[in-house]
């Protein structure tokens, strides 16, 4: 064996379940050895990717019941950023009434984060009405014009939302597209309901929660909200399904282990920055910045560990019974397993 053929081996060994690397390893290394450029000792960075992506793929299509965790996370995602749409939008709309908001330039709104929450009721709406194909259509547009918002407001000197209510909502804009058009009729009105049933407690909280034309006040607050309801509420749905022996809803919880963490940016930021949670001050940059980088790191981290841990598992108890039922000359049923 050459060394870049052990290196390529080690690769798949690290990204591919055990029983694909039974069945198919020695192809998959000979394929790569072929395209390989001569005299390369080192497998190139695109082929690393390529064989990172191909184990993942793998691996999920083989973990048990991570299909409909991502349907279900999707689902509750798109309730999540549904519903904070339609808070911020209240804020928008009231928050130009007071005289100093023109100073904003925004128009009759506050900024420009009013396009971004209109799409996301859209997609809500979208979603209930004409889900898939068009669903995430308008969901892939939601999430670029809300990522779009922060270069457009550089370029143009309007007023935007903060990052730490901007980022959130592309995080839960892209588990959402997860959601899936096999929920039934009335589980899919659930983020139009949520956006809804938001207006009121909205504008019935604005005088406390003080609408005065900035973000931060009400995200303080609303934000790590968000993030407590979102970890009670998967949690539950997980430890109901598996008790019917269904491991949708811990895979769901898993991958909103993410958003959730994102969503409680300020009180990390701000136990990092030793200011403590729920102060009228941000955070500093650095510590949001450092309380970003290990949400992203730790959550897919636990996401893909749960993910090797179960393909572990899976070929540990394979069935090997069931493969000598068959007559390995002519495939025919045999009882002399």
């Amino acid at each position: 064996m050459t060394e870049l053929e052990r290196r390529y081996a080690r690769w798949m060994t690290l990204f591919y379940p055990a029983d694909d690397r039974r069945k198919r390893g020695s192809e998959l290394v000979d394929t790569y050895l072929a395209l390989a450029a001569p005299g390369r000792r080192r497998p190139s960075p695109a082929d690393i990717a390529d064989l990172a992506a191909g184990g993942l793929r793998r691996r999920l299509r083989t973990a048990p019941g991570v299909g409909a965790g991502f349907r279900l996370a999707g689902l509750l995602a798109l309730t999540t950023a549904s519903a904070f749409a339609s808070w911020w939008a209240v804020l928008e709309v009231l928050a130009p009434r007071e005289p100093w908001a023109a100073q904003r330039g925004a128009g009759l709104f506050l900024s420009l984060g009013v396009a971004a929450w209109a799409l996301w009721l859209l997609a809500a709406v979208v979603h209930a009405v004409a889900p898939g194909r068009w669903f995430r259509r308008a969901a892939v547009l939601a999430v670029l014009v809300t990522a779009g918002v922060l270069p457009a407001a550089m370029l143009t000197g309007i007023f935007r939302p903060p990052l730490s209510v901007l980022l959130p909502q592309v995080i839960l804009g892209v588990v959402a597209l997860g959601a899936s058009a096999r929920h039934r009729w009335w589980v899919r009105l659930a983020p139009l309901a949520a956006a809804a049933l938001t207006v009121p407690v909205a504008v019935a909280t604005e005088p406390r929660l003080g609408f005065n034309g900035d973000y931060y006040p009400s995200a303080v607050s609303a934000l790590p909200a968000a993030a407590v309801t979102l970890l009670i509420g998967a949690t539950l749905l997980a430890l109901g399904l598996a008790a019917r022996n269904d491991s949708g809803g811990v895979w769901a919880l898993l991958i909103l282990l993410t958003p959730i963490g994102i969503l409680a940016l300020i009180p990390i930021g701000a136990m990092l920055d030793n200011t403590g949670p729920g102060q009228a001050i941000p955070p500093e940059w650095s510590s949001m910045a450092t309380a970003g980088g290990l949400v992203a790191v730790v959550g897919p981290a636990l996401l893909l560990l749960a993910l090797a841990a179960t393909g572990r598992r899976s070929a540990d108890g394979r069935s090997l019974p069931a493969a000598a039922t068959h007559c390995p000359t002519c495939g025919a049923p045999s009882n002399s397993a």
